[in-house]
């Protein structure tokens, strides 16, 4: 296993695309923390948006899951391009010769897509503790460790995106297409979204039970938009409506087993594409 990692690290820390891209995906996530110190002016008060109770636990574990997973694509092109680049410039092939198995390629790549998920994941994890007690109304302790579900949902997201990714960049060979065919997916998905609204079913929730099982939609539904749970945006809400609107934020056992099964489809899928190809 650490021969196997130490292969994979190598390749990509000499891909100097793939070493600025992965840190600048980190550095991006650091970014979250600059929210703490954004001021805005409204009607002429004055008011600092860490002053708001977004950084406070439990909420904070929800809110820095689901915005750093929007910057996931950072490390879908190096993931993508990992790959491609495994074709381009014939490591493969020679990794073969020199007696990988394309099992244990395949391993190879897995470790690292588990790596990168876990690194994400204990990164943020760091980074909302120290947010949190730093601008957190609360500091006991069973409130601080409440709803740590979020970074599971979290890496078991980036486990199945990055899986995703490697799979199209086994499939298709060229990271400009494989980050391509991942775009005409997603629009694939809303497409299959609307067809079945109109054709099949009379409300989104039917619709929605059925596309929870889609691959990129069931990634999606890990981790739901914490803004409306923000108590900011329900006084607003009543404020305006006279009521507050309820929904399930909770990350639920089933949700994760769909993703995790799409997880292991995607891998079987890569090491057959793999085993059949003549390289």
């Amino acid at each position: 296993m650490k021969r196997l990692l130490s292969i994979e690290l190598q390749k990509i820390w000499q891909n100097k695309a793939s070493r600025v891209l992965t840190l600048t995906y980190f550095i991006l996530l650091s970014f979250i923390a600059l929210i703490a110190s954004i001021n805005f002016s409204f009607l002429g008060i004055n008011f600092r948006i860490a002053d708001q109770g977004i950084f406070n636990f439990p909420y904070i574990w929800h809110f820095n899951t689901y915005i750093a997973s929007i910057l996931k694509f950072f490390l879908a092109v190096v993931i993508v391009s990992m790959m491609a680049n495994e074709y381009t410039y014939g490591t493969l092939k020679q990794n073969l010769i020199d007696g990988l198995s394309k099992k244990e390629f395949i391993q190879s790549k897995l470790i690292t897509v588990v790596l990168f998920a876990l690194g994400s994941t204990i990164f943020i994890f760091i980074m909302s503790l120290i947010l949190g007690m730093c601008f957190s109304s609360y500091d006991e302790a069973g409130i601080i460790f409440s709803d740590l579900e979020y970074l599971l949902a979290y890496f078991i997201k980036l486990v199945a995106f990055f899986s995703f990714c490697l799979f199209l960049g086994i499939l298709v060979k060229r990271s400009a297409f494989a980050l391509g065919f991942l775009l005409v997916w997603f629009f694939a998905e809303g497409i299959i979204f609307g067809l079945l609204r109109w054709l099949v079913f009379t409300s989104s929730e039917q619709v929605q039970k059925i596309t929870a099982f889609l691959p990129l939609e069931s990634m999606s539904n890990l981790i739901k938009e914490p803004f409306t749970r923000f108590q900011a945006y329900k006084a607003i809400e009543n404020q305006v409506s006279g009521n507050v609107s309820v929904k399930d934020y909770s990350v639920h056992w089933y949700e994760i087993v769909i993703v995790v099964v799409w997880t292991v489809i995607f891998m079987l899928m890569s090491y057959k594409i793999l085993q059949k190809r003549d390289l």
